[in-house]
């Protein structure tokens, strides 16, 4: 069964940092896009970040860009998102995903077919 675990979640003070993972079993990286997606309370799903299924690429949404990486582990079969200089804005549930290849190239959650049950993070003083 292909299954996306996300743990690293928590409470953490505006500034400061956490590690996201997300574990996948059931298929490797090599064939999938993975994304980091968040929804906060009355807000629309949105996209966070993204490595293509060869890992040569990443992108980040404008709003975490040069705060947030992406990044992956072969060997264990995870991807990483490091948040850094975390702000209140960015509490929310992250949920990864993993979609087709060309899914790296849209901006829509839609094309991702697989999800993990997401993971709370809460940015607050």
């Amino acid at each position: 069964q292909k299954q996306l675990v996300e743990s690293g979640g928590g409470l953490v003070q505006p500034g400061g940092s956490l590690r996201l993972s997300c574990a996948v079993s059931g298929f490797t990286l090599d064939y999938y896009t993975i994304g980091w997606f968040r929804q906060a309370p009355g807000k629309e799903r949105e996209g966070v970040s993204c490595i293509s299924s060869s890992g040569g690429s990443t992108k980040h949404a404008d709003s975490v860009k040069g705060r947030f990486t992406i990044s992956r582990d072969n060997a264990k079969n995870t991807v990483y998102l490091q948040m850094n200089s975390l702000k209140p804005e960015d509490t929310a549930v992250y949920y990864c995903a993993a979609g087709p290849p060309a899914a790296y190239y849209s901006d829509s959650w839609s094309p991702y077919d697989y999800w993990g049950q997401g993971t709370q993070v809460a940015v607050s003083s």
